[in-house]
């Protein structure tokens, strides 16, 4: 499909930089059947019915976000240099794959100084802002250092805005985050709230848990002009023995499945076939698109996405095209706010 067909008008003015508080205050659309109807997150125990059951990913985001120092060469002059560091994938114990700004100042060989206990090499010369980079620490010790000098790691369309600051580090968290490996948030669950999860549970509505690491490649734009040239970014998920065969006895009983996020959503869907969900522990490329056939998924539960997005096209692979492009006007018109800290829908599958 042309990648024009997911393009939307939206106004640099509908983009949160801050959460909604209190957290399940936000707003939340409907897309049930075609027809839209307005709602905020608190309402979803009266969304959903007895039965259903909620997955959500509890992924834990770490501090991805990091500043180092480039000592100024001893040829050629010039001074220190700052440095902005974006952890994107762990590699090895001690290597990631980074992305660094300004890419210019920084060549293999340089060292970065984070603090006094964390320093790191580059392996590589930068290629469109990415680094191998080498840390002075591994394993344990290294994730230890990186939670104690970065800063939560702000999508771009926010961190273009402001710089990450203290609320942020408890506010781009999910209150249920538990396996630390995230560099972004599994966005469409920072809505919940212990008060919201407890209803939910009273109600009779399930709420099961499983594992995929965000990557930064989440946020990255598809540059090609058609959805069959764009590659997607792979991300590791875990989905347990235990997990599958409780999914697999809740559709065999008729009782609805909806995922919390796109994470979530995609975690499911790569490890089903015919309906049925298997155990899973390694990465998934995933792409799901219009013509996409879901196997487990009947509802989602997102944020609102970038225009020409991955993202964009799940949701109208789920609810329709046509329906979700109506639903994203309707949005920007009557003022929800998009992206990580914006507002949130309930997407049913189309029939």
């Amino acid at each position: 499909m042309d990648i024009s067909l997911f393009d939307f008008d939206l106004p640099d003015s509908a983009i949160a930089l801050r959460p909604c508080a209190p957290r399940d205050h936000a707003k939340l659309l409907q897309v049930k059947a075609g027809k839209l109807s307005d709602h905020q997150v608190f309402d979803l125990s009266n969304l959903l019915r007895r039965g259903d059951v909620l997955v959500v990913n509890d992924t834990k985001v770490i501090h991805a976000a990091l500043t180092g120092i480039r000592p100024a060469r001893p040829v050629g002059g010039g001074g220190d240099v700052t440095i902005d560091v974006n952890l994107l994938h762990r590699e090895a114990g001690d290597i990631w794959q980074t992305f660094i700004r300004p890419a210019k100042r920084l060549r293999e060989g340089d060292r970065l100084y984070f603090s006094d206990d964390l320093s790191a090499q580059a392996l590589s010369n930068p290629h469109e802002g990415q680094v191998r980079l080498q840390f002075s620490q591994s394993g344990q010790a290294l994730n230890d250092a990186i939670a104690a000098t970065g800063a939560a790691p702000l999508p771009p369309y926010i961190a273009r805005k402001r710089a990450a600051d203290a609320a942020d580090k408890s506010d781009y968290q999910t209150v249920y985050a538990d396996e630390a490996g995230s560099v972004a948030a599994p966005t469409a669950g920072l809505h919940f709230t212990p008060e919201l999860i407890t209803a939910l549970e009273a109600k009779g509505i399930g709420f099961e848990k499983l594992t995929l690491h965000v990557g930064a490649g989440t946020f990255l734009p598809v540059k090609t002009e058609n959805t069959d040239d764009h590659i997607m970014h792979s991300e590791w998920r875990v989905i347990s023995d235990d997990l599958a065969a409780r999914i697999n006895t809740a559709k065999a009983e008729g009782r609805r499945i909806i995922a919390v996020g796109t994470t979530a959503l995609r975690a499911l869907e790569s490890a089903a076939k015919t309906g049925r969900l298997t155990a899973q522990n390694g990465e998934t490329d995933i792409f799901i698109k219009p013509g996409y056939e879901f196997q487990i998924i009947d509802g989602l539960m997102t944020n609102f996405h970038l225009p020409k997005s991955t993202l964009f096209m799940l949701v109208c692979a789920l609810a329709g095209h046509k329906e979700m492009c109506a639903a994203y006007n309707y949005a920007v018109k009557s003022g929800y706010r998009f992206y990580s800290y914006g507002d949130s829908s309930l997407l049913w599958k189309a029939e």
